[in-house]
């Protein structure tokens, strides 16, 4: 029996190359989004007839509740939801971060998964089993003002939301892993305050990079919990 999976932020980027990593590996999918074009373009790269499209904010609960419902409707389980939307801001240090980016970044980044979650664990709990992957970052690891102080703060909370469903959940089949990727070349280092030069665009992890280990920590035997998995580019690049 096929398993399904919902992806966040799965028009661009992590999102699209795990959506393709995903199909491949023949996951029925859910692609999640505010943007219909750039779900409509992941799912031709993923080839597959096993898609559904659901132009979902993830900080619209009742839209959240949309998308899990037209999942079970659909597919009639939910084994893996994967929370990669996120956003950050131009302007994110302490000093010049407006109180409306802050909010946005931390609506979208944190609440989200967490509205994501909320939504499915009812399901993942009636089939005991369930698989949450939250996509990081290693500003999550460590704060500073590449990232920014909102960006930074989202990730953080993501593994505390991480260890929560694990600690709360594990008992019901749920397993949370909370990835934590280093520079990986996709559309948000174009939003950077400093450009990013073409070498360290060129030294950075690829979409598929992360995909491989949201993919092995999903098929792992639901025996196993992997709650921290960081990868990062193997060449330093200084700027």
């Amino acid at each position: 029996m096929s398993k399904t999976a919902i992806i966040t932020g799965a028009g661009t980027g992590i999102g699209q190359g795990i959506a393709i990593a995903f199909a491949n590996a023949g996951y029925q999918l859910v692609l999640a989004g505010r943007r219909i074009e750039p779900l409509e373009e992941t799912a031709k790269n993923c080839n597959s007839a096993h898609i559904q499209i659901v132009t979902t904010d993830v900080t619209d609960r009742k839209a959240v509740e949309t998308l899990v419902q037209k999942t079970i409707d659909t597919f009639g389980s939910i084994d893996v939801l994967i929370n990669n939307a996120g956003i950050n801001t131009q302007k994110r240090n302490l000093d010049d971060i407006s109180d409306e980016d802050w909010d946005r970044v931390i609506n979208i980044n944190l609440t989200g998964a967490f509205n994501a979650f909320r939504a499915v664990r009812s399901q993942m709990k009636k089939q005991n089993d369930g698989v949450v992957i939250n996509i990081a970052s290693m500003a999550g690891k460590k704060a500073g003002t590449v990232g920014g102080a909102a960006y930074s703060a989202s990730k953080f909370g993501m593994a505390s939301l991480t260890q929560s469903i694990n600690a709360e959940f594990r008992a019901h089949g749920i397993r949370a892993c909370c990835i934590y990727p280093g520079e990986v070349d996709t559309p948000i280092l174009d939003h950077r305050p400093t450009p990013v030069s073409a070498e360290k665009r060129a030294a950075a992890l690829q979409p598929e990079d992360v995909a491989a280990a949201a993919l092995m920590v999903a098929q792992l035997h639901n025996r196993a919990i992997v709650e921290e998995l960081t990868i990062f580019p193997r060449r330093v690049v200084s700027k």
